[in-house]
């Protein structure tokens, strides 16, 4: 299955949710994230240096992807 995500403008917000309604799609409010995954989270954020880290945009130009064809 595919998961897709949408930055909805706030103005259009209630308009888009009626639509994903009347269509009939599910709907996800919220989830709850399982607090051993928090844990993990909270440790490796504990653990990171500071001069170790690098902004989200230098580290995607490093990153690979497949090739789609």
């Amino acid at each position: 299955m595919k998961q897709v995500t949408l930055k909805i403008p706030d103005n259009k917000y209630q308009f888009f949710m009626e639509l994903v309604r009347n269509l009939g799609f599910d709907e996800i409010e919220d989830f709850d994230v399982p607090e051993e995954h928090k844990n993990i989270v909270k440790e490796r954020i504990k653990n990171s240096k500071t001069e170790e880290l690098i902004p989200w945009q230098d580290a995607r130009k490093q990153l690979r992807f497949k090739d789609k064809s």
